[in-house]
């Protein structure tokens, strides 16, 4: 069965509720403030009563004076403390639901987030999420306390005329009749906005992250258009939103605070009929006017209400993603280190990648998975390193099935290392440790000395503390490679996993390279994609990987003999490898 959608008032409440004896006092204490905003208008009223009995005692008003000064008082220190709780309350909400994205995301298959552009991600975590402490922070006490001001004033004000109280609600439900008018089509208009927010966000992520390409190609006028053309349908969708909703809102805004018009004329009429007398038309007035400012209050906040829905959605589309399949605990230990892929089966975009793939990976020897450019080689190390989880047939280590394995103890089973491995703005230090947080600054050294990077990184301005810039931007490709192996080797799993690991690596660094992949894997199961073939050769087995299927295995010299398609990548990589050769 289809679970049912939640609403957004839902997931507000339930966001609301990680902190809701700070809410419920944030409420008590804005009805509070709202309370002693309204005294006054009685106070006045009274005020304007005694004056029109006729009434001259000074020491009497002036004590009326004191209690609409303390009321004020009073109000004022209310709403700061009501304030105060809901937004130190909100900011700790926020902060939560962030961090419950960022877990999402390191356990959603990792398809979801390569096909959603990083800029979109950014504007959902950081500017979607803030919109939401305007309802948290504010609507949540502020909404709720306003709501309940005009219905005791009008309570009193049905006591005193209730033709006047009817009559006084006439502007209300004009006001009323506005807001739905601008609440027509308002989600489709707001996702419009979000729509064009997002291309704008994903726009200007693409033109910076691409500004070395645009500048090398010359294509920064083209670039910048598309940049531009962004902007643009990005202001037009907030232009026609607000030509829509103006009217209503002003209507809102200025047609429902005037009580007046309907009061003044007929208390004025009641008066000269005798059915109302004068201090009690003056009680009227005042109580009209008290009505006002609350609806004002409650009426600001339509728009947020109107977005927060779709807000909610975009936050929610990140909360609810389907997870990888792991148990909190683990319901099984591995045996060994070796790894077994039975009939799995891949794709994804309704896209078969691998077609019933089988191998056999035993504990502490070297395995090499080559094949051509998008036969599926990356795919299958990204299923073992659980990045992705199969459709079919199931993975195992040592005889255990991954899906029945904790992501803690998996994660300590297994170092992958990318040929794009990812460094953070961060200093060389902290990216090394990342592979084991608990590391000392002595072993951090000790392990770029066996990944062979010690020199280099010395040689930068400050050493082990000089910031790689984002995504290491500050190095080369090859020390980028370097700094990622030293960082799997400080992790020091017994499973390794080398996707094209060596790609940006030049002659004269391979070398040291492969010496540092040597001491890294030494005694564990390896489990290397590479595209230089005289790499792997030595390899304990190789798996040729063909369209998704694995197409022959063995080690170099049967495949030579028995694989065409081995072969000839070997000719073709002898035959490159010889023409550098020749060109040195």
């Amino acid at each position: 069965m289809k679970e049912k959608k939640r609403s957004a008032a839902s997931w507000i409440l339930e966001w609301a509720g990680q902190k809701r004896s700070a809410y419920v006092w944030s409420v008590v204490l804005a009805v509070g403030n709202v309370i002693f905003k309204i005294i006054p208008y009685f106070i006045i009223a009274n005020v304007v009563t005694m004056f029109l009995d006729g009434s001259k005692e000074f020491k009497e008003y002036l004590i009326m004076a004191i209690w609409i000064a303390l009321s004020f008082i009073i109000a004022e220190l209310f709403h700061s403390l009501s304030t105060s709780l809901s937004h130190k309350a909100t900011f700790t909400v926020l902060a939560n639901i962030r961090k419950s994205c960022c877990e999402k995301l390191a356990r959603v298959p990792l398809g979801y987030v390569k096909d959603t552009p990083s800029g979109t991600f950014k504007n959902i975590m950081v500017e979607r999420i803030d919109s939401i402490e305007t309802t948290l922070a504010h609507i949540v006490p502020e909404f709720t306390s306003n709501l309940l001001a005009p219905v005791i004033i009008l309570i009193y004000f049905f006591m005193t005329d209730w033709r006047l109280a009817l009559l006084s609600l006439v502007p209300v439900v004009v006001g009323f009749l506005s807001y739905f008018g601008m609440m027509i089509d308002y989600k489709p208009s707001f996702e419009r906005t979000v729509k064009t927010t997002k291309d704008l966000n994903d726009a200007a992520v693409e033109y910076i992250d691409g500004i070395e390409v645009i500048k090398a190609f010359g294509k920064t006028e083209s670039s910048y258009a598309k940049f531009t053309k962004a902007a643009m349908e990005y202001a037009d969708s907030f232009i026609s939103w607000m030509k829509r909703c103006s009217i209503f809102h002003a209507l809102l805004m200025v047609v429902t605070p005037y009580t007046l018009l309907t009061v003044l004329p007929f208390g004025a009429h009641y008066v000269e009929n005798g059915t109302l007398t004068i201090s009690s038309f003056v009680m009227c007035i005042i109580l009209s006017l008290g009505i006002v400012g609350p609806i004002i209050t409650v009426g600001s906040y339509t728009d947020d209400l109107g977005k927060i829905s779709v807000i909610v959605d975009e936050v929610v589309g990140i909360l609810k993603q389907p997870e990888l399949k792991r148990p909190e605990k683990s319901t099984a230990a591995p045996k060994d280190n070796s790894i077994t892929l039975t009939d799995v089966k891949f794709g994804y975009h309704e896209r078969e990648i691998l077609h019933g793939v089988n191998m056999k990976l035993e504990a502490g020897t070297v395995n090499a998975i080559v094949g051509p450019s998008g036969s599926g080689k990356s795919t299958i190390a990204k299923l073992i390193a659980s990045l992705w989880d199969v459709n079919s047939g199931s993975i195992k280590i040592g005889g255990v099935d991954v899906k029945q394995m904790s992501f803690t103890d998996f994660n300590q089973k297994i170092a992958y290392v990318a040929q794009d491995n990812y460094l953070f703005n961060e200093s060389v230090r902290e990216n090394i440790r990342q592979g084991n947080q608990n590391a000392t600054d002595e072993q951090i050294i000790e392990v770029t000395k066996k990944s062979g990077c010690y020199d280099f990184i010395m040689q930068l301005e400050n050493g082990f503390d000089t910031i790689v810039g984002g995504a290491g931007g500050h190095l080369s490709g090859g020390e980028r490679q370097r700094i990622s192996i030293a960082r799997a080797m400080l992790k020091d799993a017994p499973i390794v996993i080398l996707d094209e690991a060596t790609a940006y690596t030049d002659p004269e660094n391979e070398a040291i390279l492969q010496n540092s992949i040597a001491r890294l894997v030494a005694g564990k199961t390896l489990i290397v994609i590479a595209h230089r073939l005289s790499t792997v050769k030595d390899s304990d087995q190789i798996f040729v990987v063909n369209d998704g299927n694995i197409a022959a295995h063995g080690i170099h010299n049967e495949l030579l003999a028995s694989c065409p398609l081995y072969k000839e990548m070997w000719n073709a990589h002898i035959s490159s490898k010889d023409t550098v050769k020749e060109e040195n």
